[in-house]
């Protein structure tokens, strides 16, 4: 009976962790307009984005660089190999705006294993400015991205982070991936900020630029093979924070793959694995698996029968559940009736993901073989 009490109790504590974090989250980003008014004192900025390769909406995140609602900055794309096929692409879209001031750099300067910094190494050293951003290809900036970005920060704030939001998904494996991006991944994002401990996220982040320089400037983030990882242990040597943004940016998604959703995920897992290993233990109890199994377990123990059991299970998953409904529609994210499915996939993923990111060490990343291993040895 009292491993059905302790069960019980485990159960009940990750209820009330998830509707912690889903009320900290709805109570910082609300949907709102996207027309937060540039501050008096702008300060310029230089937006540095790597590239590589086109895909389905590159042109889209390309142009909504240049059509922001913010009159000072620059913009330095970054690509890695001259035969890239977003070149032409890129060209075309900075000729298309004469009046911006942005350039394309191609090279590789290789200072880690981590394809993305290499590529960032030449965008942050040309960068003029003493605000940086550091933006994904993949990531559309809305129209007040800069502003939104610096109201975010306070005065020990080292950088400020937007989480990717999934949307304008194309088929069930891609609400699959809203449902880890949105309501899950983000949300305790924001609730780790809420207790002092936030993450940058290597989606979008802006850098007061003086905190990185005195750490040795960008090259400073090969320390670890994922870069906002290092990024965050930097900023909490510095004794500053990482603050998020109020309303998050989105990630156009179009099709996925189970594959590719998979693989995307589990290779983030086996990253926290190894660059936050303490943080990275509890996720077991990650989604609604664990609960559901406990609340079952117990419900069983005190007695009660096959159906009051699978009640019991039923009710856990399902009040989690319709939390996220919630935080999607206020928020709003993509929402419509796969979600309900959507989420019951991710949990079943979420446990199995956790077990392949303890056991197994390498993965792809935009083609290139890696192993965390080297991390693991370099801390050993």
């Amino acid at each position: 009976m009292i491993i059905a009490y302790i069960c019980a109790g485990w159960c009940a504590f990750i209820l009330v962790m998830n509707f912690a974090s889903m009320w900290l989250m709805g109570r910082k980003c609300r949907a709102r307009e996207r027309n937060l008014p540039v501050p008096a004192d702008a300060p310029w900025v230089s937006i540095v984005r790597p590239l590589r390769g086109v895909e389905t909406f590159s042109e889209e995140t390309l142009r909504a660089t240049f059509e922001l609602d913010y009159p000072h900055y620059e913009i330095i794309f970054c690509v890695q190999s001259p035969h890239d096929p977003i070149i032409p692409l890129a060209q075309r879209v900075i000729a298309e705006y004469p009046q911006h001031d942005a350039r394309l750099l191609v090279g590789d300067d290789y200072v880690s294993a981590n394809p993305k910094l290499n590529n960032c190494v030449k965008g942050w050293e040309a960068a003029r400015y003493d605000y940086v951003i550091l933006a994904d290809s993949n990531a559309l900036p809305p129209r007040d991205y800069v502003q939104t970005m610096l109201a975010a920060f306070e005065p020990d704030t080292a950088m400020t982070v937007s989480m990717p939001i999934g949307s304008r998904p194309k088929g069930f494996w891609a609400h699959v991936e809203c449902a880890v991006l949105n309501t899950f991944q983000a949300r305790w994002q924001y609730g780790a900020e809420a207790i002092g401990v936030g993450f940058a996220q290597g989606k979008n982040m802006m850098w007061r630029r003086e905190v990185l320089d005195r750490a040795g400037g960008i090259r400073a983030l090969a320390s670890e093979i994922a870069e906002d990882a290092a990024s965050t242990k930097v900023i909490r040597a510095a004794g500053m924070t990482v603050r998020l943004v109020d309303m998050p940016f989105e990630q156009p998604l179009g099709s996925r793959s189970a594959h590719e959703v998979y693989s995307r995920h589990v290779r983030w897992a086996r990253l926290r694995r190894v660059t936050f290993p303490a943080h990275y233990t509890p996720e077991f109890m990650n989604g609604s698996f664990v609960a559901v199994v406990l609340g079952a377990y117990a419900a069983l123990e005190f007695g009660g029968s096959a159906g009051v059991t699978l009640l019991a299970a039923a009710s856990v998953m399902f009040s989690l559940h319709l939390g996220e409904i919630w935080l999607a529609r206020i928020c709003g994210f993509a929402l419509d009736w796969r979600m309900p499915f959507a989420l019951v996939m991710r949990d079943l993923m979420l446990p199995v993901m956790f077990v392949d990111a303890l056991l197994f060490d390498d993965f792809v990343w935009h083609g290139n073989a890696m192993t965390v291993r080297e991390v693991e040895d370099t801390a050993g």
